[in-house]
């Protein structure tokens, strides 16, 4: 899971040594869904473009409307795509009666939805910022709707 600020949140919520985020998922899960919601990146990029990401779906659909010149430098696309997943993630879970966030064995975040139901939003944001689609938006829609 590529999370630059992990460390940095380790450090301000004390975890203990040894102790895996699916185990702090399953014992602060509102902690877990902040953690996941700090998209930094994407939210410096969205300010610049004048977009208030409020964590509504109506945000997500502004962010799809951005001009995508973050594609120019393709270090920053998976950063950039990861943080967009986190995102659409962070509003369905927010939003969608039911719905939370789940870390995978193999460490991936994913939203479960209220009929068990797994997505995995970050591999969404990642083809979202190399390529546009499926739009942000068009996850929301989808995941609501289940």
């Amino acid at each position: 899971m590529n999370i630059p600020f992990l460390d940095s949140w380790r450090k301000r919520h004390g975890q203990a040594p040894g102790v895996t985020l699916d185990e702090t998922a399953d014992r602060d899960p509102e902690g877990l869904a902040e953690l996941l919601a700090e998209c930094e990146l994407l939210r410096a990029h969205a300010q610049s473009a004048g977009v208030v990401l409020d964590d509504s779906p109506s945000s997500l659909e502004a962010l799809d409307q951005v001009q995508p010149r973050w594609r120019e430098d393709p270090e920053l696309v998976p950063w950039l795509g990861n943080d967009a997943g986190l995102y659409a993630g962070t509003v369905v879970v927010r939003t969608v009666p039911g719905a939370g966030w789940r870390i995978r064995s193999d460490g991936q975040p994913v939203v479960r939805l209220a009929n068990g139901r797994e997505a995995d939003v970050v591999e969404a944001g990642l083809q979202w910022a190399a390529d546009g689609a499926p739009e942000l938006s068009q996850i929301y829609a989808e995941l609501s709707e289940s």
